[in-house]
């Protein structure tokens, strides 16, 4: 196995909306460096990165997968995360543990839904990106277009660095504006030539566009173009890795991944403008550093069940994991065996004896560490941030149907929790049925399929429930609860009064304390709080988790025997309680933006049926012959919409959905 200094590993993801090519560029990147030596297509199921069967059926992404490759002397660690909008936990739990991204483009509908969101989510880690415009032999592509959506959906500074040769059908190869050269691909060939004649003026004027708008940005850049007026292949390049790796600035190349056309480039600008691990800020508050001899700390990103046993994938950002070694899951407290270390290429391993600060590998040995848990050296504990987790959205019932498999579906379906995070197992305290919630129909479908295959469980599913919250619309004050037990012994006693009114940060819950003269000590304020977070589980009007409250304590006391941190808990739930029921209360459901794309025909019908599902239409507008709608549409309206457009538009009819928050139930 070759071993990589820091500067030489790129940890990079590949993001993308469904069905821009994602996995298609992850194909022929596995190809071109030599990972595979058959070119996988998603249509006929023989991708690297999309081997579970059930990716492989549906012909989309469902688990990131990681794949190691090597190019020009450096070495990728590669995840291709899915694209639909329900596994969205998926790319959020890559995005963290990642150093840089490629995010694909449809060349005819640039920025879609999806990657707009995954733009969002790698906004929020930091995360330094290039952009590929994909599927350029498209009719319809457009790459000004495609780089004009991406200043504008995205708000950020497009760079193209390449400028096409041919169009459509006819494309054939790329210009590189930083080099000057001609890349052009007949058949699988690559050939670099000079620029073509009947390019070269167009060329050199958006050469000369690069390097003023590089120069407006980066002042190494701007010093160098007021001397001279120009500024050389050097400078350029440097400056454009500069911009990428501070967000200033995207890069932008394109190509057509299905036709082996641009690809090579894209991994040149990958080793060139993305950063390597010693390139980005430690971790921890800055007290991580990516030192192979620093004590060992790693985070813990996905669980994965396998044949060979429980596969822990983890991104090592200081120190080395070992064979054999011993960690501490500082989520649980636990020590943990290192069995052995195995570098990942999708459904392959190839065993390691160690892992050092940078890299990305999967451990077996630990037992409990789950999804977001920082394994690090028992001697120097350090808490890594755990990736956040979404909330569920759409819950079904689900229940074996054979009585001798109740114990075989409750195991099935922890194991799929400890795997997936987003996916949430209860017992429904009313109906008593096994309750299982995810972040859409799909996802949910994929978790019962998994149960049925893998397990061998003949599974009953009821009808998908959305997930209603409650919340505050007018508060009380002064809401009083005392909490007095006395039954031998020592007993309970605590007094408190809170105030209750709206909140709309994005945690969804406040806590303060107004209390003044110590009448009630912080560590029963802090156990106040903890019972508040208590009685947020099922608010007043149907059960539903309350969101949205700030709760204030103003007041409260104590005795000097009975009170303990158990009695002020117990007091600050049920006055929470006691506070909610006072006050004015809704209830909220979630709601999608739709983006529906349809023949221009039958544009009608589909605002209509839109209309007829609670649907507020935002934008409307007309794209070469199609009309693409986008609307504001409650979730529990969206079951069975794909079969209802596919008849109302004779199968011609498309939508994508993102999640766009909560409003209040009408009606």
């Amino acid at each position: 196995m070759r071993s990589f200094p820091n500067t030489r590993i790129r940890n990079l993801g590949i993001l993308a909306h469904v069905d821009a090519g994602k996995t298609t560029v992850t194909e022929r990147i596995l190809f071109l460096t030599g990972a595979v030596h058959k070119k996988g297509e998603v249509h006929d199921g023989t991708t690297v990165t999309d081997f579970d069967p059930q990716e492989r059926e549906r012909g989309i992404t469902i688990s990131s997968a990681a794949v190691s490759c090597f190019w020009d002397r450096h070495r990728i660690d590669l995840i291709d995360t899915p694209g639909h909008v329900d596994f969205s936990d998926e790319v959020e739990r890559a995005l963290r543990v990642l150093d840089g991204a490629v995010a694909v483009f449809d060349a005819v509908a640039g920025v879609e839904p999806q990657s707009e969101t995954v733009w969002r989510q790698a906004d929020r880690h930091g995360v330094p990106r290039i952009a590929f415009v994909n599927k350029m032999d498209r009719a319809g592509a457009d790459l000004e277009a495609a780089v004009a959506s991406l200043r504008d959906r995205l708000g950020v500074v497009p760079l193209p660095v390449q400028l096409p040769i041919g169009r459509e059908d006819g494309f054939r190869g790329v210009v590189d504006l930083v080099g000057t050269r001609a890349y052009v691909w007949d058949g699988d060939g690559l050939a670099e030539t000079e620029v073509p004649v009947g390019l070269r003026r167009e060329a050199a004027a958006r050469r000369r566009a690069l390097e003023e708008a590089v120069a407006e940005l980066h002042p190494g850049a701007l010093e160098e173009f007021c001397a001279t007026d120009a500024l050389t292949d050097g400078t350029l390049a440097g400056a454009l890795r500069e911009l990428t790796l501070s967000g200033a600035a995207v890069v932008v190349l394109c190509g057509s991944a299905y036709r082996n056309r641009g690809v090579e480039p894209l991994l040149d600008a990958v080793v060139s403008y993305l950063p390597s691990p010693l390139d980005r800020p430690p971790v921890g508050g800055g007290r991580v550093p990516a030192d192979p001899a620093a004590p060992l700390v790693a985070l813990a990103f996905k669980v994965s069940a396998t044949p060979t046993g429980r596969m822990t994938y983890v991104r090592v950002y200081a120190g080395t994991i070992t064979k054999g070694d011993a960690v501490l899951d500082t989520a649980t407290g636990r020590a943990e065996r290192v069995s052995r270390v195995l570098r990942v290429q999708a459904d392959r391993t190839e065993e390691l004896s160690s892992a050092v600060a940078g890299e990305i590998v999967a451990v077996i040995g630990p037992k409990a560490v789950r999804a977001g848990a920082t394994l690090c050296d028992p001697a120097a504990p350090v808490v890594l941030e755990p990736p956040v987790t979404a909330a569920p959205v759409v819950s079904v019932a689900v229940e074996a149907r054979r009585g001798t498999d109740v114990d075989r579906l409750a195991t099935g379906l922890v194991r799929l929790a400890e795997e997936d995070p987003s996916l949430v197992v209860r017992r429904d305290p009313e109906t008593g049925q096994t309750v299982l919630s995810g972040l859409g129909e799909l996802h949910l479908e994929v978790a019962v399929e998994r149960l049925r295959r893998d397990r061998g469980l003949e599974v009953a599913v009821g009808r998908p429930q959305v997930a209603y919250r409650e919340t505050v619309v007018k508060g009380v004050a002064g809401v009083l609860y005392r909490h007095v037990k006395q039954d031998g012994g020592s007993g309970q006693f605590a007094h408190v009064v809170v105030d209750v009114e709206p909140y709309d940060g994005e945690d969804g819950f406040a806590f303060a304390s107004a209390v003044t003269g110590g009448r009630v000590p912080a560590e029963y304020v802090r156990a106040v709080e903890a019972g508040c977070r208590d009685a947020l589980v099922d608010g007043p009007l149907g059960g539903h988790p309350v969101t949205g409250v700030r709760v204030t304590l103003t007041d409260g006391a104590t005795h000097p025997k009975d009170s303990s941190e158990m009695a002020f808990r117990t007091a600050g739930r049920f006055a929470l309680r006691e506070a909610l029921r006072a006050s004015a209360m809704t209830v909220l459901e979630p709601v999608a933006e739709v983006t529906v794309t349809v023949p221009a025909e039958s544009v009608g019908t589909v605002l209509g049926d839109l209309a007829s599902r609670r649907g507020r239409v935002t934008d409307s507008e007309v794209r070469g012959g199609t009309s693409v709608v986008t609307a504001t549409v409650p979730l529990a309206e969206l079951f069975g919409y794909a079969t209802r457009l596919r008849g109302r538009t004779q199968g011609r009819g498309t939508f994508t959905t993102r999640p766009a928050g909560y409003e209040p139930l009408k009606g």
